[in-house]
């Protein structure tokens, strides 16, 4: 079935919080949804929830917790693993709601689809494997060990930008680890979550485990925050409000892990072949129009090397295909909402202000079926001055920068002037550089002679302005979602 004939028969869709297991109904407050390919597209409507409403999901999860803790980790692996089969299972009509409501191309959908049950499975895995140390003892018939134990209720809280994978990766290593979690999505992508409700559901996942709350954050994410029995908030969104959350949540000692904002560099000396470049460097400029917290969107290039990146980057950037996720030519896609195009075209227009060459785009996209939703052309601007506005402010869109430097070391220095420290990339033949630029990157994820892309294994995080805690996938996440407990043994 085609995306347009699935939407012709699954639009209209009401769609209500999942608490303690059952769906509620939406309710008289639901907010409609719009599609931002075709802005007056009315998806469905999804409920609008009541800091009462939060209070009984939260409730719900710490009753399940209380049961779900002592379930054996292998145990919960099971029904995780059974989990990424039904997703997988399901995969197109989710990418299809996807991208109906956050508007990427189907292939990025499909892409992350796939992405969500690959990292469902690696938190599958990690239910066996969780930490412990037999340690020696001071005493001499005496044993002393550690041992992990899940901290509780988790409250979960998703941007709109990936309404799948994130919520994934805060909910799958949640249920590895043994706590329960109440979800918030955004009030812009509610649909493809909600689906995720019932994957969940019908891997066996108790009643109460995992719980959907959906509205305003004002209402719903203020009063998941601040409930007593909340012990750890998962937080993805913009650096501001990641501080006000990680303020509100210290004052009763809970835990946060707060993936926020970017302002990612691509740091280009050396290079055989600069065309491929340039399509990594595209490739991770423009995924999901740019909105992205690991987008990259400044290039910083040697100067011997300028124009001839320059040129090739122009020639990738006109090479991308607008449309909508229908369009099996189309490589990018709109903009989530008119407002925010809106915003990403007033922090353009104050960058180029400071100087810069727009090269390509610069504009909304306005003509024929265009004019139907949230468009704005890829734009690559050259000549931008490190410390502008352009070279420092995140825009969240398809924008990308290049800077020009005289020296490897100027290079470094510009890529750690900002107040981001999320992912950063460098592309060079010279191992010292690299490893150089390794050890002195200002980011929580360095990539060599490749875009800004993760894998399922390794820590997702970032510094400064750009997160707290690797926690997001990999390994280290039992360290947001456990706590140690030291055990002594006298025989």
């Amino acid at each position: 079935m085609s995306m347009l004939s699935w939407l012709e028969q699954n639009s209209g869709v009401r769609g209500g919080n999942f608490i303690a297991g059952e769906w509620r109904e939406a309710g008289r407050s639901a907010v409609p949804i719009f599609n931002p390919a075709r802005k007056d597209q009315r998806l469905g409507e999804f409920a609008n929830s009541s800091a009462g409403e939060v209070d009984e999901a939260i409730e719900a999860a710490h009753r399940a917790w209380l049961s779900w803790r002592d379930v054996p980790g292998p145990e919960r692996g099971v029904i995780l693993f059974r989990a990424a089969d039904i997703l997988d299972n399901r995969a197109e009509a989710i990418a299809y709601a996807l991208s109906a409501e956050q508007g990427k191309v189907l292939a990025e959908s499909r892409g992350e689809v796939g992405r969500a049950a690959k990292e469902l499975r690696f938190s599958a895995g990690e239910a066996s494997r969780i930490d412990g140390d037999t340690l020696p003892s001071e005493k001499r018939n005496g044993f002393a060990l550690t041992m992990r134990e899940p901290i509780g209720v988790i409250a979960a809280i998703a941007p709109w930008n990936f309404p799948v994978v994130t919520p994934i990766r805060k909910i799958a290593p949640a249920l590895a680890f043994g706590c329960s979690v109440v979800f918030k999505p955004s009030n812009l992508t509610p649909w493809a979550a909600s689906l995720l409700m019932d994957v969940f559901k019908d891997a066996g996942v108790p009643a109460g485990v995992v719980n959907l709350v959906l509205g305003m954050g004002r209402t719903v994410g203020d009063a998941m925050i601040r409930h007593p029995l909340v012990r750890g908030v998962s937080f993805t969104g913009s650096t501001t409000t990641g501080a006000t959350i990680n303020e509100q949540a210290a004052r009763r000692f809970v835990r946060t892990q707060l993936e926020l904002g970017g302002k990612n560099p691509a740091v280009v000396l050396s290079a055989s072949d600069l065309d491929a470049v340039a399509r990594q460097i595209v490739g991770a400029a423009f995924a999901c129009s740019g909105q992205r917290c690991t987008a990259i969107s400044r290039v910083i290039v040697l100067e011997s090397l300028a124009d001839a990146l320059v040129e090739a980057l122009k020639a990738a950037v006109e090479a991308i295909r607008v449309g909508p996720a229908w369009d099996p030519q189309a490589t990018m896609g709109p903009l989530i909402t008119s407002a925010h195009c809106s915003s990403v075209t007033d922090a353009l227009d104050r960058g180029l202000s400071e100087g810069g060459t727009v090269l390509c785009g610069g504009f909304r996209l306005r003509e024929a079926d265009f004019a139907l939703g949230h468009y704005l052309a890829p734009t690559l601007i050259d000549g931008v001055q490190p410390g502008t506005h352009l070279a420092r402010h995140e825009l969240f869109g398809p924008v990308l920068s290049v800077i020009r430097v005289p020296t490897v070391r100027e290079a470094f220095a510009v890529a750690n002037d900002v107040e981001y420290g999320l992912a950063a990339s460098i592309f060079t033949h010279d191992i010292d550089e690299a490893l150089h630029f390794v050890r002195q990157s200002e980011s929580g994820m360095v990539h060599v002679n490749h875009g800004t892309a993760s894998e399922a294994h390794l820590p997702f995080g970032g510094i400064k302005g750009s997160g707290f805690g690797p926690f997001s996938i990999g390994h280290s996440n039992q360290e947001f979602f456990t706590t140690i407990k030291a055990v002594y043994l006298q025989s």
